[in-house]
């Protein structure tokens, strides 16, 4: 079956945070799956090379802005998947000596980036036979842990949205995914989160023994999507073997070469 023949049947999948880590990998996974991948994220020149790479579409956005959201929205025409996985950790320190604007930055970003998307295109997720909104979230919206405050609050807050709307869309054809990662390693985050400071960045995953990829996040995520429509992933938790909880790591080998 061609290209075009298996996107129609798959449908229109809109990707978050698209430039970068889980959702470039999302639209590299989604894509092979024959969706039409909408690839959304501030970046427009990243866009561009995934959209070359991937047949995606660019579509350069802000998901804090409302009004470029509802733009966005009323000329998508379609959607059958939401990937709402724009996000973020910014700052590693303690809720004694935090800078509030770091919290609201990661508020604004995790939390109502994502209900404003979500709001936006609900309307066309309701349509014909229903669709799939899968929100990338974190362990630390469950567990919370020293320095992270800030990070866990707004990952508390997005599983919170996510388990109410499950909520209030009983009923309708839609279903509402929470995938919810552990320690994953991608070019970004550990980087953003210390400010630019690749040491303490690489620190994080001394010596863990094959922390998650992007891709492995990504392919959670298809594996959600892929299944019947009937069929509704609640809560996916993926981390790497080394991690058996938020504050069980085991630093050393692992896996033989």
């Amino acid at each position: 079956m061609n290209r075009k023949a298996v996107a129609s049947v798959a449908g229109k999948a809109v990707v978050t945070g698209a430039s970068s880590g889980i959702g470039a990998a999302a639209v590299r996974r989604l894509s092979k799956e024959g969706f039409e991948v909408v690839a959304v994220a501030r970046r427009a020149d990243r866009l561009h090379r995934l959209a070359e790479e991937t047949g995606a579409r660019p579509h350069p956005l802000d998901v804090t802005d409302g009004a470029s959201v509802q733009r966005f929205a009323a000329g998508l025409g379609s959607c059958d998947v939401l990937v709402n996985n724009a996000g973020g950790a910014l700052g590693a320190d303690t809720v004694a000596e935090t800078d509030p604007a770091d919290w609201e930055r990661m508020y604004s970003v995790n939390v109502l980036g994502t209900l404003r998307m979500t709001q936006a295109l609900l309307p066309l997720l309701r349509a014909d036979h229903g669709g799939t909104v899968v929100t990338v979230t974190s362990t630390a919206a469950f567990t919370a842990y020293e320095g992270g405050g800030g990070y866990s609050a707004a990952k508390y807050a997005e599983h919170a949205l996510t388990e109410t709307l499950r909520l209030e869309l009983c009923g309708e054809p839609v279903r509402v995914v929470e995938v919810v990662p552990g320690m994953v390693r991608t070019e970004e985050f550990s980087l953003n989160r210390m400010r630019g400071d690749a040491e303490r960045a690489a620190a994080v995953y001394e010596g863990v023994d094959h922390p998650l990829t992007a891709d492995d996040v990504a392919e959670c995520i298809a594996l959600a999507v892929g299944l019947p429509q009937h069929v509704n992933v609640d809560r996916l938790v993926v981390r790497p073997l080394a991690q058996a909880a938020q504050h069980k790591l085991h630093r050393g080998p692992l896996f033989r070469d």
